[in-house]
């Protein structure tokens, strides 16, 4: 029996609101993508040349300006398919180009290659990323998570000490906290994740002392 393919992965802040794009690669194969490619493509393209691999894809959280405003540019520049986020996000990814100056990114609206559903997996090279549909700061956010090695890519589902904001149209309060507990809970507190904005943290660590959705704050708001 063969071992999963392992991975690395690079973070790297883009836009004026900082927001973590991932450089992340199979070292078996040297395949990469790009998760959440919202600006500064210059700087992506030279991390990408900087880490010596391949790209071949870009996998998208959610539709929010931020985190996909040029992911569309990069995929036709580059010539490489958009995978995600989930079909409900249409709604914000139709508006990007409404949107984009409001976040001083210039965006372009775009159709992915392929739309994600919870219990789908993407791949990169040969390393396997399961899909959960987390739907609450977007309606169609969607988390990677690579099993074997116990890392996931978040988005704006959960931070460090906090979560997503839930205020955006179409955003559900009640969603996020049931999709953080219900979905991303059972994964194990070993989990490292890399948020959308921020530093990265654990499951565990946010279960202990997150004040929104840690275990104290979801029993007290239990009584």
């Amino acid at each position: 029996m063969t071992s999963p393919a392992p991975i690395r992965a690079a973070i790297i802040p883009v836009t004026p609101y900082q927001q973590n794009c991932s450089l992340v690669w199979c070292t078996k194969t040297m395949k990469a993508a790009l998760v959440d490619p919202g600006g500064e493509l210059d700087k992506l393209k030279d991390a990408v040349a900087q880490a010596g691999v391949t790209l071949e894809k870009i996998l998208l959280t959610h539709g929010h300006a931020d985190h996909c405003g040029q992911a569309g540019m990069l995929a036709e520049e580059l010539g490489l398919p958009i995978e995600g986020p989930h079909a409900d996000d249409i709604f914000w990814i139709s508006k990007l180009e409404e949107d984009g100056p409001r976040f001083g990114i210039e965006c372009k609206v775009f159709e992915p290659t392929r739309w994600l559903d919870g219990g789908e997996t993407v791949t990169v090279g040969e390393a396997t990323f399961e899909v959960l549909h987390c739907p609450g700061h977007t309606p169609g956010h969607v988390v990677f998570f690579h099993r074997p090695s116990q890392f996931a890519f978040v988005g704006d589902v959960l931070f460090q000490g906090s979560i997503g904001r839930t205020d955006f149209p179409m955003g559900n309060h009640q969603d996020l906290l049931d999709a953080i507990t219900q979905k991303l809970w059972p994964l194990g507190d070993g989990v490292t994740f890399v948020p959308g904005h921020g530093a990265i943290s654990t499951f565990g660590q946010e279960r202990q002392s997150n004040p929104f959705v840690g275990d104290a704050a979801m029993a007290q708001d239990a009584r």
